[in-house]
């Protein structure tokens, strides 16, 4: 069973998805909030369309490990998701990744007008990368 990882922000939320076997993540898109207000049903749909077995939600927190409101802003979504499409939903520290994408495309000589385009799906491929790993160790 795969797992989808998601970067929730403001404006975009960005979608990863594991392969069968839980080792590598791949991006699949990012949802615009402010176009697309069936967020849910969008979910909903890559569940279904992937056979995802659980969620993971990326935690944005503060160097100092606390949670701040954009992290609690976090939380409620992933509550809500577990309500909403009764899978296990985790949380994941999601500190740097944005910015590890970011320079990953800088250094790949990406414009800025397509990294815009797809930092959100990348930031949640690392989130997801970075949750399977911890878990091929434990």
């Amino acid at each position: 069973m795969k797992i989808l990882g998601l970067d929730y922000g403001d404006r975009r939320i960005g979608v990863a998805v594991s392969d069968a076997f839980g080792w590598t993540a791949q991006g699949v898109e990012v949802i615009d909030r402010q176009r697309n207000t069936a967020v849910d049903e969008r979910i909903a749909e890559l569940i279904q369309e992937h056979e995802i077995s659980e969620i993971v939600v990326g935690l944005p927190k503060n160097m100092n490990g606390s949670v701040g409101p954009r992290g609690q802003i976090c939380i409620e979504f992933a509550e809500h998701l577990r309500e909403s499409v009764h899978l296990p939903v985790h949380l994941w520290d999601e500190r740097l990744t944005t910015m590890s994408a970011e320079r990953t495309l800088i250094e790949a000589d990406v414009s800025r007008k397509k990294r815009k385009q797809v930092i959100d799906k990348m930031a949640a491929s690392l989130i997801l990368q970075n949750y399977l790993d911890s878990k091929s160790k434990g």
